[in-house]
């Protein structure tokens, strides 16, 4: 982030411009557009593109400073570290939405055929994706290996937790699927 935030210093230092004139040119306040090159937060690619077209920035060339700022927002040390730790559904829902931002959930469902609430329902941890789909859909947004690699293990990891914790329940005395037969107690096989 702190390298594209320096890239977009650059262009507004080549065209000459003060903060204060990119504003009138670009259509944000001055300080957005300080905030925008400080390196602290990325900006978002509305404030990025204005920035870019208010230094005089050809539109030619905006795809490529889209990707550009799409591989700033996202870190892949910190998102396969993001998988590696996730444990639960919440902290896998977690890490694919970092994975797939910024792309919203209507964008990835004409990338991937995958209906938009399914996708939302992953990005939310309140459903589990299947290793393939969720293979597709982080492939469908350019994830590294690594980044799919961790996703696929992350997924094994939450379902097989997911699993144990629904043998504990079914083990645990008084539970739904206990049977009572008489005064002995017999637990379904699992």
């Amino acid at each position: 982030m702190d390298d594209f935030a320096a890239a977009l210093g650059r262009v507004r230092r080549h065209a000459g411009l003060t903060y204060r004139q990119l504003a009138e040119r670009a259509h944000y306040s001055h300080p957005q557009l300080i905030r925008a090159t400080s390196g602290k937060q990325l900006p978002t690619w509305a404030v990025t593109a204005a920035y870019l077209t208010g230094c005089g920035v050809p539109a030619d060339l905006l795809p490529v400073w889209r990707r550009r700022w799409e591989r700033a927002s996202r870190d892949p040390r910190d998102l396969v570290q993001l998988l590696e730790n996730a444990e639960s559904l919440t902290d896998l829902g977690a890490a694919v939405a970092a994975l797939v931002r910024p792309r919203s959930s209507r964008t990835l469902e004409q990338l991937t055929g995958i209906p938009r609430t399914t996708i939302q329902a992953w990005l939310q941890g309140t459903r589990l994706p299947g290793r393939d789909r969720l293979d597709h859909l982080i492939q469908a947004t350019g994830a590294t290996h690594a980044e799919r690699s961790a996703a696929a293990r992350a997924v094994d990891r939450v379902s097989s937790a997911r699993a144990d914790a629904r043998d504990q329940e079914r083990l645990r005395p008084g539970s739904q699927d206990e049977v009572r037969c008489g005064r002995q107690r017999v637990v379904p096989a699992v």
